[in-house]
């Protein structure tokens, strides 16, 4: 059993997540709060994360079954295989989401810096790359299979050198 990275048709996240769900096959949707304003009310909503992307967990001979289910569109390959995530990016994606901490997602490449481990704070343990970003020291810590950085608020005192 691997995760693997699934690329969801626009907008289907929740629906695709859900019919994989009933279909008894472990999904994950990374989700965040985000306050939404209409020309009559705001509104707290849950949003997807990261657009069109949620992870399953399955065995090799389960792909077909994932690709058949409303609202998936296809994997995402590397080297012509589908792009198979290690545990620790997944507990680390939901350490993050669960955290109170502000988090920004880019797709744009960032240069790889320092390596740093977390000290201090919700995410203590993490380990990620420092750089500098709009003049504030900023935590990045990089999901490569996905192909998007995740840009985290950390204070540098927070960090320590490997």
């Amino acid at each position: 059993m691997n995760w693997y990275p699934v690329y969801t048709n626009a907008r289907a996240e929740k629906k695709a997540y859900e019919a994989l769900t009933n279909k008894g096959i472990l999904t994950y949707l990374p989700l965040h709060r985000q306050l939404k304003q209409w020309s009559d009310r705001k509104k707290w909503v849950e949003e997807p994360f990261i657009k069109s992307y949620i992870f399953v967990n399955i065995a090799e001979h389960e792909q077909a079954e994932v690709l058949m289910t409303k609202g998936v569109a296809r994997f995402l390959y590397f080297s012509g295989k589908p792009a198979a995530m290690p545990d620790r990016q997944i507990n680390e994606l939901k350490l993050l989401m669960a955290s109170s901490v502000e988090l920004e997602i880019t797709e744009e490449h960032l240069e790889p810096g320092e390596k740093v481990l977390i000290k201090a704070g919700p995410l203590k343990g993490m380990t990620g790359e420092v750089i500098s970003y709009r003049s504030q020291k900023q935590l990045i810590l990089r999901l490569e299979s996905i192909g998007c950085s995740i840009i985290v608020h950390v204070a540098a005192s927070y960090i320590k050198r490997f």
